[in-house]
């Protein structure tokens, strides 16, 4: 996902964001870091939003309000693609653990391995409304969850 961004950064505020330095002293033991990364290049923004914590338990997704900003106010909508790494999207390991982990899988357990490790979509590609230079889109991110969510327009 990190490779699919543009070259071009652009500044991110996250009210759920931990600080760099506590998070290399401390780790992430208290609340999650949700945080996220963004890019532009001609014509489409990439976000790159991510909810992490040290420990690998169960816990309730992170509920995202994600404002993207600054897009052309002559441009009445963009189509948005959202793709999803969690337990349940683009996640190999989560099949191997499904299927027993077996050591030595077959070659119906590799191809499933294979297919289940590539990058899927969230849900299907989607219009969204421009309004005055800004996208507002809301949606939950799982524990460990990392979602890339791209606005293209023409």
């Amino acid at each position: 996902m990190f490779g699919m961004l543009g070259k071009d950064r652009v500044k991110v505020t996250s009210s759920g964001a931990l600080p760099t330095e506590e998070v290399l002293n401390n780790g992430v033991r208290g609340q999650p870091d949700i945080n996220a990364i963004a890019t532009r290049k001609d014509g489409g923004v990439d976000a790159l939003v991510w909810n992490y914590h040290d420990d690998d338990l169960p816990a309730t997704p992170a509920p995202i309000d994600l404002v993207i900003d600054g897009l052309p106010t002559a441009v009445p909508r963009g189509l948005i693609e959202h793709f999803r790494i969690d337990s349940n999207h683009s996640n190999s390991f989560a099949a191997w653990k499904a299927m027993g982990s077996p050591q030595s899988p077959s070659s119906a357990q590799y191809q499933q391995l294979q297919d289940a490790g590539q990058l899927q979509l969230l849900n299907s590609p989607s219009w969204v409304r421009i309004q005055d230079g800004a996208v507002h889109l809301q949606f939950e991110l799982p524990r460990h969850g990392l979602s890339l969510v791209r606005i293209t327009w023409q």
